[in-house]
């Protein structure tokens, strides 16, 4: 008699019983562990694989983890799965360098891509606006709104309430000369008042850094007088050896009561700033006019940068009460004789200088 069949039937119960003790281990892991993590152990977590395609813009916020970002990611289906990114990020020491803002990204990247992505500078969104030094209140804002999406309405509006951008006390509520000259980056959705206030408070570092309220005080001036003579400085002249001068030749004016009459001044109040000013010009009806009113002009007519506010705060030693342009260059002529600066004027004016 052949035995086999016997045996085979004999081993069948134990496979069984075998089987099924895997799949009550297999299943109580899953319970104790997680079914999620524990696929994630054995197969990883799903991923898609290459670049990606199309574009979608992702906000990072500030303080936000590699876990909320992930999950983000997944929301807006650029990575399939938040425990991809997660991943990437856990293997990857530069992420910890995220910084917020609003980036491009595309659809169905993998968890390494998408990473790559966010700690790529060029991948993240937003414009720079440029305020060169000397610049009024109202190019500023047109520039604004040129290199933004902020509507130059809503600059104009945000402008129009001084009150709520943070100025300092001693500017009054004066806006002008306090959005400091430098360049600003831009994010996506960045309100005007938001913008404006950033600025304000770069001129507040700007004004510490020059020490602005305790140097106006040595040299027995307001903070705001020290901004508006800066202002003036920097329409004034270009050269760095001739700022200090500027402010020696505005104070010294200052201290026997004579007129500026800065031709700066009145093409602040021009639709249309001229070179040489016609004798019709210096009558024009402003506050601002400094032949027809003695004294500082109510407010700046510029941004200055710092190096004109140092030159305010320190103001070359000398009698110089004249000063006129010399050269196409713009050297000007400083001096404390009236003969000597109206020849030089007229020579400047016969070869063309202005």
């Amino acid at each position: 008699m052949d035995p086999a069949p016997k045996h085979r039937s004999a081993r069948h119960p134990r496979q069984l019983i075998f089987l099924a003790g895997a799949v009550i281990l297999l299943v109580g892991l899953l319970a104790a562990f997680g079914g999620r993590s524990l696929l994630y152990a054995l197969t990883g977590p799903p991923d898609y694989a290459g670049a990606g395609t199309g574009k979608v813009v992702v906000q990072v916020t500030a303080g936000q983890s590699a876990g909320a970002i992930g999950d983000t990611l997944q929301r807006r289906a650029v990575v399939k799965s938040s425990q991809a990114f997660r991943d990437a990020a856990a293997s990857n020491p530069r992420a910890r360098t995220l910084q917020p803002g609003y980036y491009s990204l595309r659809s169905r990247m993998s968890g390494q891509a998408a990473l790559g992505l966010l700690l790529d500078p060029a991948a993240r969104l937003r414009s720079k606006v440029v305020l060169p030094e000397g610049t009024s209140l109202t190019t500023a804002l047109t520039l604004i709104a040129n290199g933004s999406e902020i509507p130059l309405a809503e600059l104009t509006a945000a402008a129009a309430q001084p009150a709520t951008l943070g100025l300092p006390a001693y500017a009054k509520n004066h806006l002008e000369g306090l959005l400091f000259p430098a360049t600003y980056d831009v994010e996506p959705g960045t309100t005007a008042r938001a913008l404006l206030t950033t600025m304000v408070q770069r001129f507040g570092q700007a004004a510490a850094q020059v020490d602005l309220v305790a140097g106006a005080a040595k040299i027995g001036r307001s903070p705001y007088d020290v901004l508006i003579v800066a202002s003036l400085i920097e329409k004034e002249t270009a050269y760095a050896d001739d700022r200090a001068k500027v402010a020696r030749v505005v104070y010294n004016r200052l201290t026997i009561d004579m007129a500026l009459q800065f031709d700066s001044t009145v093409n602040y109040s021009k639709a249309e700033p001229t070179a040489r000013l016609s004798n019709k010009d210096t009558m024009v009806a402003s506050a601002h006019n400094t032949y027809l009113h003695k004294g500082l002009p109510p407010t700046p007519i510029d941004a200055p940068g710092v190096l004109a506010l140092e030159a305010a705060l320190q103001p070359a030693a000398g009698n110089y009460i004249f000063f006129v342009t010399i050269s196409k260059d713009g050297r000007s002529l400083f001096t404390a004789s009236y003969p000597e600066f109206l020849a030089a004027k007229a020579k400047s004016q016969r070869e063309g200088v202005y």
